[in-house]
């Protein structure tokens, strides 16, 4: 089935879902790098979520689930077959003895939502601030920063199967590790909400938190466009000192460049292009294990077609 094919089949069938054909996927990331997308589907209720699992599967259609683009790397030539973000925003709050449970949907942002938390005097969250992501990839990703994860504040996760099946996971069934957790590991399904559990605490602490990161933020972090930290932490070892380490701070291939500011990340510093990047992450990788004998791993996701 071709994409006009497949624009035509899910015109009919979604309820509310927008739908783009040929969708470059620069306008889609936070790297702004990036091939088309064959077929673009924002989905915000769950039984258009469900719609196109299902015919997807059926009709042996590769499909590709991206939340805000924070987190990824797309290839030049872009995606083929459906690329679906999931739009689920909704947003509710349970009193408890201590504090409260969010039951959040995967597309809010976590931005946004350690705001919120804040505005409540709720603690826990304030390491969210200034993350440029949403819910469902912070989840899986166990996305973490200045000493917190996820994985501290995360009950449960509902998702959805490949047969439209939903199921609920507990914090534990998840298996969170570093920037992981089974939904990047496992091809189990797609993420729907997430119940948090966060305390009450002492509103101007948790400001002065918030400003703290912010201006950490600003001080060690590139102001241009990203995907956030390339690399993992290494095992016993701080991957960004490496890099800088072996005086690459600055080095550029094409577009894609080192940044001064901060060794971790490789950023889009005029046009980049998926190749350039990738041609850039390769000869760090070179350099940090020619220097020190480290094999160092990317954080960011890489998709699309070589």
């Amino acid at each position: 089935m071709d994409k006009n094919e497949i624009v035509q089949n899910l015109t009919k069938e979604l309820k509310t879902a927008k739908i783009i054909q040929d969708e470059p996927m620069k306008r889609r990331t936070t790297f702004r790098i990036g091939g088309t997308a064959d077929v673009y589907i924002i989905a915000k209720e769950v039984e258009d979520v469900k719609s196109v699992l299902l015919f997807a599967k059926n009709h042996q259609i590769p499909l590709t689930v991206i939340g805000n683009g924070s987190n990824v790397l797309v290839r030049d030539k872009g995606i083929r077959g459906i690329i679906l973000e999931i739009d689920l925003a909704k947003i509710s709050f349970e009193e408890i003895e201590d504090g409260m449970i969010i039951t959040v949907g995967v597309g809010y942002k976590l931005g946004a939502l350690s705001i919120m938390c804040m505005d409540k005097s709720l603690t826990g969250l304030e390491f969210a601030f200034g993350i440029p992501g949403s819910i469902g990839g912070a989840v899986r990703m166990n996305a973490g920063a200045h000493g917190g994860q996820m994985q501290d504040v995360v009950v449960s996760t509902t998702y959805m199967d490949f047969d439209g099946n939903i199921k609920t996971l507990t914090n534990q069934e998840q298996k969170f590790g570093y920037r992981e957790s089974i939904f990047s590991k496992q091809h189990i399904g797609v993420i729907l909400e997430t119940k948090l559990k966060l305390k009450y605490g002492n509103q101007d602490e948790i400001k002065a938190n918030m400003k703290e990161y912010t201006t950490y933020r600003k001080e060690k972090q590139p102001s241009y466009p990203s995907a956030g930290s390339t690399f993992k932490r290494g095992d016993g070892f701080i991957t960004a000192k490496l890099i800088d380490e072996c005086g690459l701070k600055g080095y550029q291939i094409g577009g894609a460049k080192i940044s001064d500011l901060h060794a971790g990340f490789i950023i889009n510093e005029k046009e980049a292009t998926a190749k350039d990047v990738l041609e850039l992450v390769t000869y760090t990788k070179q350099k940090v294990y020619e220097k020190f004998g480290k094999k160092i791993e990317l954080e960011i996701e890489v998709i699309g077609e070589e």
